[in-house]
């Protein structure tokens, strides 16, 4: 009798860190949103929102999130229209405006019967204050943990994506410690910080000061109309019409950061960088960490 096969044991961090089976999409600004319908068009497979909703598919509806926004029915209803003009025959809109809300069983229901979310665009510091801790929160990333949950955001929406999130900073002044105010986001990329309008803005230097404070961070800069298509938490193919800049501080050699007084510039060696365009894919270079 041939000896049986043993299946080789799991290494430490896949049994501790199992890849989460969801899928990001993480949207730089500005996405077009003027969508043909015309499937044999050349420009259809171009359209970003075309892609969230093909990455959805039939796993149920698109729940669409503007709690980023001050005008949250406003901000909604341009992805109604542009869902609906996709084929979407239901969506859905939760509109949080506490935590309370983001606490409650009726928004809790209607998450799970989701199969995907949209955040909208606006000011990510009302998604982390609203959801943050929250049961909706939890939730979410326990779905995209443990099914082929999809999780979409623009702008806002994107930047609050990542585990140190930039909530505010001037593009002008990013080479000046402390101008840049960074706290926790929703925790779905880990030692990842997303920054959005990255090309239109400038907002290289400052996602370069994220970097120097602690160079095991990974900056992933999102041109306007441009997303990363993120799964397995970690593999990342680039869609749309600009670029995606990653800035990788792993091989940082020295930055004076520290040392420096708040104000003053600051300096950072080795920082390696990557220009990504539509069709380019690329693995971020992470620590195997729990997603839940």
């Amino acid at each position: 009798m041939p000896a049986s096969k043993k299946k080789p044991a799991a290494t430490p961090s896949e049994a501790l860190c199992p890849h989460p089976l969801g899928t990001l999409i993480s949207i730089g600004g500005h996405e077009r949103k003027d969508v043909s319908t015309d499937t044999d068009a050349d420009m259809a497979d171009d359209s970003i929102l075309r892609r969230v909703v093909e990455e959805i598919g039939n796993k149920g509806y698109i729940l669409v999130l503007p709690v980023a926004s001050e005008e949250p029915k406003e901000s909604a209803e341009d992805y109604i229209k542009v869902f609906t003009d996709l084929g979407c025959s239901r969506i859905e809109v939760l509109d949080i405006q506490s935590r309370q809300d983001a606490e409650s069983e009726e928004s809790l229901r209607i998450l799970n019967e989701a199969g995907g979310v949209m955040f909208t665009g606006g000011d990510q510091l009302r998604i982390t204050a609203l959801l943050g801790g929250t049961a909706f929160q939890r939730r979410l990333k326990e779905r995209y943990t443990t099914e082929p949950f999809v999780i979409a955001g623009t702008s806002a929406g994107a930047t609050a994506m990542s585990t140190p999130m930039i909530y505010q900073g001037r593009n002008n002044a990013g080479m000046r410690k402390d101008e840049i105010h960074i706290t926790t986001g929703l925790e779905f990329l880990h030692n990842v910080a997303i920054d959005t309008h990255f090309v239109a803005r400038g907002r290289i230097v400052r996602m370069a000061q994220i970097i120097a404070t602690n160079p095991s961070c990974i900056g992933l800069g999102l041109e306007e109309d441009t997303a990363v298509v993120v799964t397995q938490g970690r593999e990342l193919e680039v869609i749309g019409s600009g670029l995606v800049v990653v800035l990788d501080g792993m091989g940082v050699t020295d930055t004076n950061i520290h040392a420096v007084e708040p104000g003053s510039p600051f300096s950072i060696r080795d920082l390696r960088m990557h220009l990504l365009s539509s069709g380019q894919r690329y693995t971020l270079p992470i620590i195997e960490q729990m997603h839940v």
